[in-house]
């Protein structure tokens, strides 16, 4: 034996069990449908079935030290083992003076009872100790990961597994599988220690309450503060609930995201070039001085600053600055968070400068700077959960990049601004393109394939959203699962749309109202509507017959009668106000739609869908 080293013996390996394993313990022996209150009664009844008496020995372990102890009887009530220590006397502890008479000390002072969760038993080949062991670490995990101290007095019901157990096990198991974004999981730990302190306060402001002798002075002022901690703790309870929650938590998460602060410019004023390669070779040094870095007369001078990833060098960004990754394949584990208005470009063709995403709780680039560009670079994901880039607001440019993705693709959100050139997208197990109500979309000679829909557009019929302003320039949208385009819409919308046709396949035509004569229907023909809405905004230089065409064109009919509709809409609400518009032209209000020259082939289900919900 190593002088200084102790050999403990195995023990029951028992913390790799899988989330079904120990969901289908808490609800089916366990806990089943108790209520908060009587979690510690449920599982006193469920460890006195499974659980060994006495004879097993385990190793006490705490953050100090560890101790081999023999276990001689269980208090099942209160969770607790009575131990005395082993023979011969095993301890590993960090503190040097920590010797076997302070060990007895230290068990006398706790009557020999210690926490079952504390115990790890110790391996036995026969058999009769396996229940145990597993028994004990359901104990452990559930009281280290799922209770919450304050837990009892919440609202004592009977669905206590439904409303506590079961989210905060999966959240547990998404964090383990990096489903949930590192700053979330942050967020949540931080969250939890401010609820754990706030509680502690709590209860030894409420316990002080209880000592003070009624209507005195101090008395008033404790309970003052006790109000002010109970409203801290109920809110820091709400947000932990909010992450808990899985429906929830990638709302909340988007949240957090999009609210990064942006840098600004330096103090000093200076803009700086990173230059990111794994390796840097003279050849190459001299090509990048050459191409990159050649200072043009008159101008000012810049610092250049050499990264080995670009994701240090997207973090060590401020306003103006400009990021060059040189050839080579680069593995990130975070997200590109660009708050700033940053150039990062590839030095070379896409399929030379590879940046892989590792790890699935993350969005690969998070965007909210006023003005990003990004060319030349092929961005890749793996066994994602999160989009591969998100506009959150400001305007990001991309051209000349690849795109494989694994969830979504891009997601453009309101108020924001995406302009895609020369581009590839594919792999996308959603839509390749988001688009939100508000947000202005330009995408020009790009392919989007492979993907479950090509283009979703989000419903943008409510009152409160903004038409989004989209245009789509001699794209090829090809072998996609479901539609090329979609159009989500309420179902109410289909209904309306219907009542407005007049039932003939030759004229369909939209019941519009006027401000003026509110009960008199006018009926617009619709191919009018588009062939005026043609002539203004040249969406479609001419009628063609061809698969392609004919794509483009049943996209701006829909989108117009919608756009249409939506507008109508808001002028009978204007109406019913007493407020009536001077200009009743239908194409008075803001087109959005610029559509021409695209090709859709080979999509499973055509061209252009609705998706009514």
């Amino acid at each position: 034996m190593p002088e200084g080293k102790t050999f403990f013996p195995e023990i029951f390996q028992t913390n790799q069990l899988l989330f079904y394993e120990r969901f289908r313990a808490y609800q089916d022996y366990i806990l089943a449908d108790c209520k908060a209150s009587e979690v510690q009664e449920f599982t006193a009844e469920f460890l006195e079935k499974v659980l060994e008496p006495s004879g097993w020995r385990a190793v006490w372990h705490t953050n100090v030290f560890k101790v081999l102890v023999e276990v001689t009887d269980v208090d099942f009530a209160a969770l607790k083992a009575v131990v005395r220590l082993a023979e011969p006397y095993l301890c590993d502890s960090q503190v040097s003076t920590f010797t076997m008479e302070c060990m007895k000390e230290l068990l006398d002072l706790k009557e020999h009872r210690l926490p079952l969760q504390e115990l790890w038993v110790v391996f036995d080949d026969s058999g009769v100790y396996d229940q145990t062991a597993l028994a004990i670490e359901h104990v452990r995990f559930f009281y280290q990961n799922i209770w919450r101290s304050w837990d009892e007095e919440e609202e004592d019901e009977y669905d206590y597994f439904v409303r506590c157990v079961e989210p905060r096990l999966r959240l547990h198991y998404d964090i383990l599988e990096d489903r949930v974004p590192s700053g979330l999981i942050v967020d949540y730990r931080n969250l939890l220690s401010q609820c754990e302190e706030s509680y502690r306060k709590f209860l030894n402001l409420r316990s002080s309450l209880s000592n003070c002798n009624s209507d005195s002075e101090q008395e008033n002022i404790s309970m003052v503060e006790g109000l002010k901690l109970y409203s801290e703790m109920e809110q820091l309870k709400q947000k932990l609930k909010l992450i808990e929650n899985p429906l929830l938590r990638y709302v909340f998460g988007y949240q957090k995201n999009s609210n990064i602060q942006a840098k600004g410019v330096r103090s000093s004023g200076q803009k700086i070039t990173h230059v990111v390669s794994s390796t840097m070779m003279a050849g190459l040094l001299r090509s990048l001085l050459t191409d990159r870095l050649c200072q043009e007369p008159g101008e000012e001078e810049r610092e250049i600053q050499f990264h080995s990833d670009p994701l240090s060098a997207i973090n060590a960004c401020f306003e103006g600055d400009t990021v060059i990754v040189c050839p080579g394949h680069y593995v990130v584990h975070g997200t590109f968070s660009i708050a700033d208005s940053i150039e990062l470009e590839g030095y070379g063709l896409p399929d030379d400068i590879v940046i892989e995403k590792r790890g699935k709780g993350d969005t690969f680039v998070d965007c909210t700077g006023a003005d990003i560009k990004i060319s030349g670079i092929k961005f890749v994901q793996h066994d994602a959960v999160e989009g591969i880039l998100i506009v959150h607001r400001g305007k990001t440019t991309l051209e000349n990049c690849v795109l494989q993705c694994e969830t979504t693709g891009v997601t453009v959100r309101t108020s924001a601004e995406f302009l895609m050139k020369n581009s590839d997208l594919y792999g996308a197990k959603g839509a390749g393109i988001e688009i939100y109500p508000g947000s202005q979309c330009t995408l020009s000679d790009n392919g989007i394939h492979h993907c479950k829909e090509g283009i979703l557009i989000k419903d943008f019929l409510d009152e409160h959203y903004d038409i989004p302003k989209i245009s789509m320039v001699n794209n090829i949208i090809h072998n996609n699962e479901g539609y090329g385009v979609v159009l989500v819409k309420p179902t109410i919308f289909s209904d309306l749309q219907e009542n407005a046709e007049d039932g003939t396949e030759e004229n369909k035509a939209l019941k519009i109202q006027t401000s003026g004569e509110p009960d008199v229907a006018e009926r617009v023909d619709l191919e009018e509507l588009i062939e005026c809405a043609t002539g203004k905004m040249e969406l479609c230089a001419r009628i063609d017959p061809s698969e392609q065409v004919e794509g483009n064109c049943e996209i701006v009919n829909e989108l117009i009668a919608a756009s249409t509709q939506k507008g109508q809409i808001k002028k009978k609400r204007l109406s019913e106000l007493g407020i009536t518009q001077a200009d009743d032209n239908l194409m008075s209000q803001e087109m959005f739609v610029g559509i021409v020259g695209n090709q859709f082939k080979w999509n499973g289900k055509g061209s252009f869908g609705t998706f009514l919900f």
